[in-house]
């Protein structure tokens, strides 16, 4: 598509240099960012390190007593079962 050119402003060229001066370039002042520390709380990594579990090591942990991953292989079982269930 072709379009008309109706009007060009032009400035000067003094026009343009006496505003160069004010300008002052974002490089020359060093912007220093706020530094930010993260803590991430014992029970957060917990549950990371839970998330990041094998299937191996939580069977294992369910072996020496653990709960949570008693629980954890019981719902996993219940889930492949209602699995089977539904593709026969």
């Amino acid at each position: 598509m072709v379009s008309h050119i109706s009007a060009v402003n032009q400035t000067s060229s003094t026009q343009t240099q006496a505003a160069a001066p004010e300008a002052k370039p974002a490089a020359t002042k060093a912007q220093q960012l706020p530094n930010d520390t993260v803590t991430i709380s014992s029970a957060a990594k917990a549950a990371a390190q839970e998330l990041t579990e094998t299937h191996v090591q939580t069977a294992q942990e369910a072996a020496r007593g653990d709960l949570q991953a008693k629980r954890l292989l019981a719902r996993e079982s219940a889930a492949q079962a209602s699995q089977i269930n539904s593709k026969q």
